[in-house]
């Protein structure tokens, strides 16, 4: 009955930020160690791998990941996916198999306990901010110069009419991956929307499907004009893949 999902919702999403912020409580120390350098980056993004697989197992939910094309080890490598849900960030820490950084809302840090390590190990940007905006291309730089690469969601956001299959692309993560001269994973998120969206009394048990398409090389590109044909063509694989799984 539908008067349950007002019940059992409130408990579901309960537990769910209970498995974000107890497993962080448990490997804080590990987690403050591997943040203090840029050397130890790897190592922590092995634990932050541990505390995904933590939520999404005591979810409830599964995991399904295909692979078009496997990533190779040592290479940095723009991950860049459909952005949904919360979930989003957990499932490309699955998903990926090389270190990462996330450039994400600097909102997020303003979330107790988990703010403090998103804060450390993350780019942070406020898009209301022209300074800021620009700042995360030195930062992301830095770390793809370092060997790590970079997820960003394109969209910007989520989009806040849950009909909509996959927004506009904004342009950051293609300057920045032509601008280095390294390749971008598409990845869609099939079913995140469903287990966890950002309609509060909403979700469900059930898979989490995953698929890394075939990595678009930007060797020879060139800014600006390439720009917008390779961002658009990034998106085209997306949304035909959405489109047709959705």
């Amino acid at each position: 009955m539908k008067w349950t999902r007002f019940i059992l919702m409130p408990l579901y999403r309960l537990w769910f930020y209970l498995l974000i912020g107890i497993p962080i409580i448990v490997l804080a120390p590990f987690l403050t160690v591997f943040t203090i350098s840029k050397k130890t980056y790897p190592q922590f993004f092995k634990v932050a791998q541990i505390w995904a697989y933590i939520i999404v197992y005591g979810m409830c939910w599964k995991p399904i990941i295909y692979r078009d094309a496997g990533m190779i080890k040592g290479q940095s490598y723009m991950l860049v996916a459909n952005h949904t849900s919360m979930l989003d960030i957990m499932l490309m820490l699955i998903v990926a198999k090389n270190p990462f950084v996330f450039v994400g809302k600097a909102s997020l840090a303003k979330i107790p306990i988990f703010g403090f390590f998103y804060k450390r190990s993350c780019i942070l940007v406020d898009r209301s901010d022209a300074h800021s905006r620009q700042a995360v291309f030195k930062r992301a730089s830095d770390r793809l110069d370092a060997g790590v690469g970079i997820c960003i969601f394109p969209e910007g956001g989520v989009p806040d009419d849950r009909s909509i299959v996959l927004d506009n692309f904004k342009d950051g993560a293609f300057r920045l991956a032509i601008e280095h001269q390294i390749p971008v994973v598409p990845i869609s998120f099939y079913d995140n929307k469903k287990r966890l969206p950002f309609a509060f009394f909403h979700g469900s048990l059930g898979r989490m499907r995953a698929r890394t398409h075939e990595i678009q090389e930007t060797a020879g590109l060139q800014l600006p004009g390439d720009k917008v044909r390779f961002r658009e063509s990034v998106r085209t694989i997306i949304l035909n893949d959405l489109l047709k799984y959705q």
